[in-house]
């Protein structure tokens, strides 16, 4: 296999023109820092966000030149739009869900999941879900809508269950605005495994994988959403996670291109669901339900976040939002409610800090909270093997 290096990719994009015709986009900084994966050659094009639609034909070259150097055998070239050089512009449009799916991450015939729905007749079967080598279960978490805490959901049941004697990893999903660098405290790049498969970055006992150490906390993806399909596919398939009894996954907000992804080309062993106590918020979780019930992946549980407010003067307690709205709706719906998890400075704080309530604080209140929530998910998992149904996946060797 012909080496490919960083200087080859350069020269190369030396040779496509930048915006209006001027200079080149390599001498001109437009280029990220190059990430070369498997003969796949991975990096962005900072661009003006009102220009994006208009200077797509630019990363359009920049991905064929970068394709013809001998030995690559794919190009992921992304325009991202530096914030805080695109303030006061017009927003950037989100890419709308493709009807296309990302073909890596379908199984071939003949490899059969759990609790896939039968095609009508006339009608093709559904595409079996590859699992992940080594990877015992795959869990995601997910919300109908952002704000609601998930990510800082997703990262203290990961280090709860963790706490709980499992070997954990986390998949940040989020590739518009991923979060697990900042709520883990992890920088760099991710390293290489001969040559070929990357080796996820780890924090606190916990193997992580996000967007976010491949490209700067400050730069916008603007990416169509075929990209994001296959940059998610090649996060959860391309990186050595070892042997991991369960793979948390933090699902972007909403029911958009990339949970459908996840949800359809991914054996999900089951889906956890993060709301906060209000009307509004919840409503947002039943779409978030719905997805997954459609796509056949098991709801183990919701968690009711914010649940209530802790005074950290006096300790007195408020329901800011209502109280006892997730668990109602777990109720009516028939599914099993996880836990409550309440609003306080602690959890904010260790948040921002990198360093989550379940190893900065770990005989605190709400680290115990979130290793309940973990043992009651696990259970719940185990629980549904056990009774032969929808279940975690077989792995299925590639």
């Amino acid at each position: 296999m012909t080496d490919i290096s960083k200087d080859q990719v350069l020269d190369k994009l030396r040779t496509v023109r930048g915006p209006d015709m001027e200079g080149n986009i390599v001498d001109l900084g437009l280029v990220s820092d190059v990430f070369i994966s498997d003969s796949k050659v991975y990096f962005s094009i900072t661009v003006p966000a009102e220009r994006a639609k208009e200077l797509d034909p630019m990363r359009a070259a920049a991905e064929r030149v970068v394709k013809d150097i001998p030995g690559v055998t794919a190009a992921m070239v992304a325009l991202t739009a530096d914030k805080r050089a695109a303030t006061g512009s017009a927003p950037v449009s989100r890419p709308q869900p493709s009807a296309q799916p990302a073909g890596r991450g379908q199984a071939p015939a003949g490899h059969a999941h759990a609790g896939h729905a039968h095609a009508a007749p006339g009608q093709q079967p559904p595409r079996a879900k590859i699992g992940v080598p080594g990877v015992g279960a795959i869990i995601a978490v997910a919300s109908g809508k952002g704000g609601v805490g998930k990510s800082t959901t997703a990262v203290n049941l990961a280090l709860g269950l963790k706490a709980n004697g499992l070997k954990v990893g986390i998949l940040d999903a989020d590739i518009y605005g991923p979060s697990m660098p900042r709520l883990l405290k992890i920088s760099g790049r991710p390293q290489q495994v001969d040559n070929r498969i990357i080796q996820p970055m780890e924090n606190y006992g916990i193997k992580v994988m996000s967007m976010g150490f491949l490209v700067d906390e400050d730069v916008a993806m603007i990416w169509r959403g075929p990209m994001v399909q296959s940059a998610l596919m090649q996060m959860l398939r391309e990186v050595a996670w070892g042997e991991l009894d369960v793979l948390v996954v933090d699902m972007p907000p909403g029911t958009g291109d990339a949970q459908l992804t996840m949800a359809q080309q991914v054996p999900l062993a089951g889906a956890v669901i993060v709301s906060t106590p209000q009307d509004l918020a919840l409503i947002d979780a039943r779409k978030g339900l719905n997805m997954f019930n459609k796509v056949e992946v098991p709801v183990l549980g919701i968690v009711e976040n914010m649940s209530y407010f802790i005074a950290p003067d006096t300790g007195s307690r408020y329901d800011i939002f209502g109280h006892g709205g997730a668990r109602k709706e777990a109720e009516k719906i028939g599914v099993p409610f996880l836990g409550e998890v309440p609003l306080t400075m602690d959890i904010r704080e260790t948040s921002d800090a990198g360093t989550p309530v379940v190893v900065s604080n770990p005989d605190g209140v709400a680290a115990g909270i979130y290793r309940e929530i973990a043992a009651r998910t696990w259970a719940e998992l185990k629980a549904r093997q056990a009774a032969g149904g929808r279940s975690a996946p077989s792995i299925v060797f590639e």
